[in-house]
Parts: C-alpha cells; sequence; structure tokens
C-alpha cells in the first residue's frame, strides 16, 4: 500500500521511519517534507495553510492512506474534505480538532464533561482580563485561544505581567495576528507528563508515555517553545496511573466529542501536570506531539500502519501493541533567538557521523 505523510517537521520523519516498518507499506511520500526525509522518501511541494493545495497533493499520488501530521491542516478542514470524497486518512475532523485549535473550547469541554483541569476563565478583552485576575494569585498562565506553533502560552509572575500580555495578545503585537479570546489560567505545579492515545471515535489505545521540556534555558528556565526535548521511558507511568488516566481523561474525552456530535478519530494528546491534588489537564492537541513523536515512536515493536488502519476502520479495541523496554530521548537545537526572532536556512552538518553510533 501507499501512504502519504502531511507534514514536514521532525515528527513527520519519525512518523515516516515507523510506517516504512510495516511489511504491507510498498511506498512512502510526504508533502512538503524536509532535507533529512529527502534522503528516505519522495517530497512534494505543497502550502500547508492552503486547503485546495494539500487536496491537489492528496488527489494526485492517490495514497491508500493518508496521515496527517501538523495542526494547521486539520483545523482548516482537510480530513472533512478527504472523507467527504472517500479518501483513507487518519485524523481528527475541523469539529474535534477544536480540542486543540481553541483553548477556549477545550477548557469550556474539560469543564462539561467532568474531566480535571485548572481553574480558568475565557476573556474577550482586556477590561474583562482585569475582572478575572481578581479571582486569580500570581504566577498566572495567560493561553492565545488559537493555535501559536507552540508559542501562545506565558507563565507570568505578576498579575500586571498577565494583563500586559493579554493586551499583545489581543493586539496582535505578541504573535502576529489578534487574538480575539485569551484564556487565563491557574499556575499548575508538579510533574509534566505527554500521554498519548490512538482513537477511533469510540475506544482508546493508550502509547507510550513521554515527558517533553518546553523552556528555552538551561534548568527549565527562559520563555516557553514549541519543545526543546524529549524522552520516553516506562518508569513514567506505572499500569495503574495509565489506566487511571484512560478512565478518567482519554476516554471521557472520547466518549464527550462522541456526545457533542464530532466523534474524535485519530490522535489524542493529553498534556499533564502531575499535582498534589492529582493529574490535571494543561492542554490537548489533535495530533502527534513534536518533539514527543520522536521519543515515542522509536520504541514502537508493532505495525503501526496496522494501528491507524484499526482507527480509521473503528476497530482499535482489537488491537494491542507493542513496546521496547529501551528508553528513548529526542533532543532539539534550536537558532539563536528562538522562540523569538531568529535566523533561519543554517546548514546542519554531522548528521552522518551521528548516525554511525549505536542506537542514534
Amino acid at each position: 500500500m501507499k501512504v502519504l505523510v502531511i507534514g514536514g517537521g521532525g515528527r513527520e520523519h519519525a512518523l515516516i521511519t515507523a510506517i516504512r516498518k510495516s511489511p504491507r507499506v510498498t511506498e512512502v511520500v510526504c508533502a512538503p517534507g524536509n532535507g533529512g526525509i529527502a534522503t528516505e522518501v519522495r517530497c512534494l511541494p505543497v502550502r500547508q495553510n492552503d486547503l485546495s493545495d494539500l487536496l491537489r497533493v492528496v488527489e494526485s499520488e492517490h495514497p491508500d492512506l493518508t496521515v496527517v501530521g501538523p495542526e494547521l491542516p486539520l483545523s482548516l478542514g482537510l480530513v472533512d474534505a478527504m472523507q467527504q470524497r472517500g479518501l483513507r486518512v487518519f485524523g481528527p475532523t475541523q469539529r474535534a480538532a477544536q480540542l486543540e485549535s481553541s483553548k477556549a473550547f477545550a477548557k469550556e469541554f474539560m469543564q462539561r464533561h467532568n474531566i480535571p483541569t485548572a481553574r480558568y476563565a475565557v476573556c474577550g478583552s482586556a477590561a474583562e482580563m482585569q475582572e478575572a485576575l481578581a479571582h486569580f494569585h500570581a504566577p498566572i498562565v495567560v493561553k492565545a485561544d488559537g493555535l501559536a506553533a507552540g508559542k501562545g502560552v506565558v507563565i507570568c509572575a505578576s498579575k500586571d505581567e498577565a494583563l500586559a500580555t493579554a493586551e499583545k495578545m489581543f493586539s496582535g503585537d505578541l504573535l502576529g495576528t489578534a487574538e480575539r479570546r485569551v484564556v487565563l489560567e491557574e499556575f499548575l505545579e508538579g510533574e509534566e507528563t505527554s500521554f498519548l492515545v490512538l482513537a477511533d471515535g469510540q475506544h482508546t489505545l493508550p502509547l507510550a508515555a513521554a515527558q517533553d521540556h518546553k523552556r528555552i534555558g538551561e534548568g527549565d528556565t527562559g520563555l516557553n517553545t514549541g519543545g526543546m526535548g524529549a524522552y520516553s521511558t516506562d518508569e513514567l507511568l506505572d499500569a495503574s496511573m495509565r489506566d487511571w488516566l484512560i478512565a478518567h481523561v482519554a476516554q471521557p474525552v472520547i466518549d464527550g466529542m462522541a456526545a457533542e456530535d464530532a466523534p474524535f478519530t485519530g490522535v489524542l494528546y493529553c498534556g499533564m501536570m502531575m499535582t498534589a491534588r492529582g493529574p490535571m489537564v494543561l492542554e490537548f492537541n489533535a495530533r502527534f506531539g513534536d518533539p514527543e513523536t520522536q521519543a515515542v515512536l522509536p520504541r514502537l515493536e508493532s505495525d503501526l500502519v496496522g494501528a491507524f488502519e484499526a482507527a480509521v476502520d473503528g476497530r482499535l479495541d482489537q488491537i494491542a501493541l507493542q513496546w521496547t523496554k529501551q528508553p528513548s530521548v529526542c533532543v532539539i537545537a534550536a537558532s539563536g533567538g528562538y522562540p523569538g526572532e531568529y535566523a533561519s536556512g543554517k546548514p546542519i552538518t554531522g548528521l552522518a557521523a551521528a548516525a554511525t553510533l549505536p542506537g542514534v
């Protein structure tokens, strides 16, 4: 079978590496891909923010299965458009992807379905924000409602900083586009855990857990980023905690989305904070995490494509996944200045030498 992967980052490279291990896969193509991916599979140019261009690639390649990596094509409704054309695709619909594309929707959804999360307020103006701040103690988390490539979350040390950050989000000065809604959230302390499950609209199937590190500076200091590295090991979650997260977080999300006529199929990423009050949801993603995927998938010993097809066909309850006991680590190298202004297009060297090392 032929598989098309949409996306062009390290996450998609990890997906392609796992997909190519399936004995049933004869060809993998990627759009748009990157320099590393191009050494392994054919890459096709595409504008990921253009639904018609994405559909052009899908229709020209005639894949047996399309796997959508990034959040933007999901939020544009790529899965909906493919399903309307009778094409097999792994990923959630536009409505289901609101769990990631709208922080306000996610928080209100969790409240409706009794899913544990931090106290919050959704504000539509700086004046509403100032009023809501009276009910919070510093530090305070300020979140842009929409997609922000991992840069829409700011931890503020004071109420004044929180208000100033929100004003910059409303004006567009912070993220380049003006937010109509901003979420104010209590700051949670504890260990972060990335808990991912495959979902078929009804059933869930857990993946190996991971922990990612978002702050740019040494020792978890500095600004939040899209992720500076991740590791995966069995020691992150024992079986009882995994079962608790399925019963109290992942399955209620899938059941809740089905009840709200937006069944979720694909990967549900549950960003958890293990607090003294118990596990609480920090955020949802409607796709594989980056960089967690680069740490999780190398540990998978089962056929990933078989699991994807089971999700598309609604039979995940018939699938079991096997994982190696070996831990895995992913480290990110970023250009100076990230996550602010930074230079791009710099050459990356040393990969061939690194690839000769055992386990790399």
